[in-house]
């Protein structure tokens, strides 16, 4: 069925590029800044995750910039131009500006385009737990769903999209503030691995910790099925920090519980990857409400 408008998100919700040709949805990609060269966003270079990866195990220290509200209202007025109306699906405004570039850019489209509808919905949700609201998203407009009832619809999902996440380094959640010094070196020394989660403010939380990387592992599958409200046909996304092996094993845990899920898998965004560092794994579902 013919979609009613235009999906608009950003590249925090790091789905494959393929996937945006794919289902039709316009991706505003966040930038970066490393070794004084800027990269994505608009204007700048692209690099492979892989290669993104590579360069942090080097010791580079990349910075990160949001969404303007220039670039926002850039992809949101050329579907306005073509006569459609916009729905947009934002990085949690509770880890960027993101959101809030693009209101207020929808609100000064609006007076230059009365006649057309623009919603923006505050996902809440990072990586690809933005990616998976963004999925249920295009499958509900794709019903033939209005505008209304689509956005209405992601409003009320949100919280429901669980991330559940581990990282193997702590210095890089140290340098975004999440963790301290003392934690991070401690942690190191002790091998002691998070178990984080996103809030209801769409905030970086952690909610527990174990003693190795393999436990951490088995400690976030068995979080995504804590409470967890899926219909047979709902998948599971996953997204990593380069390390396709712990991947292939948290497959196989998630495979052993609920086989024939559909998974999908991709790395965590240069942007958000350079807060959480070589070796994130993050997984996501949809369940009831979060903690």
């Amino acid at each position: 069925m013919e979609r009613k408008f235009d999906i608009v998100t950003d590249s925090a919700c790091d789905m494959p590029e393929e996937y945006y040709k794919e289902h039709n949805v316009t991706c505003v990609k966040l930038g970066f800044t490393m070794n004084n060269v800027n990269y994505e966003g608009e204007g700048g270079e692209h690099i492979t995750e892989k290669e993104f990866y590579a360069k942090l195990r080097e010791g580079a220290m990349p910075t990160t910039y949001q969404v303007t509200g220039e670039m926002a209202r850039g992809r949101i007025e050329a579907s306005l131009k073509n006569g459609k109306d916009v729905l947009v699906v934002a990085f949690s405004s509770g880890l960027s500006g993101t959101a809030g570039s693009f209101v207020v850019a929808s609100r000064d489209l609006a007076k230059e385009y009365p006649e057309r509808k623009i919603r923006i919905v505050d996902s809440l949700c990072a990586s690809m737990g933005q990616g998976l609201l963004l999925d249920y998203v295009v499958k509900k407009a794709d019903t033939g769903a209005s505008l209304d009832e689509t956005a209405d619809y992601a409003e009320g999902l949100k919280l429901h999209i669980r991330h559940y996440f581990t990282v193997d380094n702590l210095f890089h959640l140290h340098r975004g503030g999440r963790v301290s010094k003392t934690t991070a070196i401690v942690g190191s020394v002790l091998k002691i691995k998070p178990v984080m989660h996103v809030d209801n403010a769409g905030k970086l939380v952690a909610i527990g910790k174990v003693i190795g990387r393999k436990k951490s592992l088995h400690a976030i599958v068995n979080k995504i099925f804590e409470d967890a409200e899926m219909d047979e046909n709902d998948p599971i996304f996953i997204s990593h920090g380069d390390c396709m092996e712990d991947v292939e094993y948290v497959k196989s845990l998630i495979l052993a519980k609920r086989p024939n899920t559909n998974i999908l898998v991709n790395y965590v965004g240069s942007v958000i990857g350079t807060h959480s560092g070589c070796g994130t794994l993050a997984i996501f579902n949809k369940g009831k409400a979060r903690l």
